[in-house]
């Protein structure tokens, strides 16, 4: 085995967050922890405890959280590079230091949607950009990735809220409730696609000191309806909700405030603004298909996929 390969991945998971432009780190992880072992590169991955489980045999789990990473400092031990999903701008320093320690070569982080938005605003009100930007003034070679909604999202009970309680109303009574169910839209990617994005960054130098745009295209409410109905071979009924509705049903769901504006924003701003909007994703280079060589997987790939979580 070369040095290279002889040194760790290491990825980072934690608990379902429902707050806006959070990933669902679990699913994501255990996709790129995969494809990095199908490669022939040793995996670790600092895991908090309800996502310990479901990762390859030969993955090393860490138990602790990267929000802590003083707490799990031996995890950065043989680093080669680090997949950042989960950071919390108070500690990413931290880690950041350890990671530089253990002679870390690069920092991949799985950031959000739009947190350039947040330069507006006072940078002691910054999340995203803080950690971004202390990633950048670590003196590693990095990456940022600001991904569409995940596919999977609605499996791990992460950001965005539309969706989120499909599973159990069409189990329940064959029925979607929401608003904007005529005009809305909005973009997601699938977390083998995302994965794989993340997976080229880590491993390759192509995109150092780059922000990719890992998004996919805008999708309507109707169609991702559609596409659960026909992998189910029965109709699914609608009932379209006002967004007073819809926010009172994520509410008693656990949904923050910020989470449900931001989703009700995206259903209304991607239907309204669609043409522009569908081109400004068309328009990323590198492309999703570009960095992974493929054709990305749809709404139907996923749907066919996961369908049991419906039935």
């Amino acid at each position: 085995m070369s040095p290279e390969r002889d040194r760790v991945y290491l990825l980072t998971a934690v608990s379902p967050r429902k707050d806006e432009g959070n990933s669902p780190t679990g699913i994501v992880g255990r996709r790129l922890a995969r494809q990095l072992r199908a490669a022939g590169r040793r995996v670790r991955v600092i895991a908090e405890p309800d996502q310990c489980d479901g990762w390859p045999d030969t993955v090393d789990v860490v138990e602790g959280s990267i929000t802590r990473p003083l707490e799990c400092a031996r995890a950065f031990d043989g680093v080669e590079a680090v997949f950042l999903a989960g950071a919390h701008p108070s500690t990413v320093d931290d880690a950041l230091t350890l990671a530089r320690d253990a002679a870390a070569r690069r920092v991949v982080v799985l950031s959000s949607h739009g947190p350039e938005y947040e330069a507006a605003n006072p940078p002691e009100t910054w999340f995203w950009l803080a950690i971004e930007k202390a990633v950048e003034r670590s003196g590693l070679s990095w990456t940022h990735i600001r991904p569409s909604a995940v596919m999977g999202a609605v499996v791990e009970g992460t950001y965005p809220a539309t969706g989120s309680d499909w599973r159990d109303t069409v189990r329940a009574d064959a029925v979607v409730r929401e608003a904007f169910l005529d005009q809305g839209h909005y973009p997601f990617i699938h977390e083998d696609d995302l994965a794989a994005v993340a997976a080229a960054a880590l491993v390759g130098d192509g995109y150092a000191g780059s922000v990719v745009e890992a998004v996919g295209p805008p999708l309507s409410t109707r169609s991702r309806i559609r596409s659960i109905a026909a992998a189910l071979g029965r109709d699914i009924d609608t009932v379209d909700l006002t967004p007073q509705e819809s926010r009172a049903i994520w509410q008693r769901r656990g949904w923050p405030d910020g989470a449900i504006d931001v989703t009700l924003y995206a259903l209304e701003e991607y239907g309204a603004r669609f043409a522009e909007l569908l081109q400004w994703t068309l328009d990323q280079r590198p492309s999703v298909q570009d960095i992974i060589g493929r054709r990305p997987r749809t709404y139907d790939d996923w749907v066919s996929e996961n369908i049991d979580l419906f039935r």
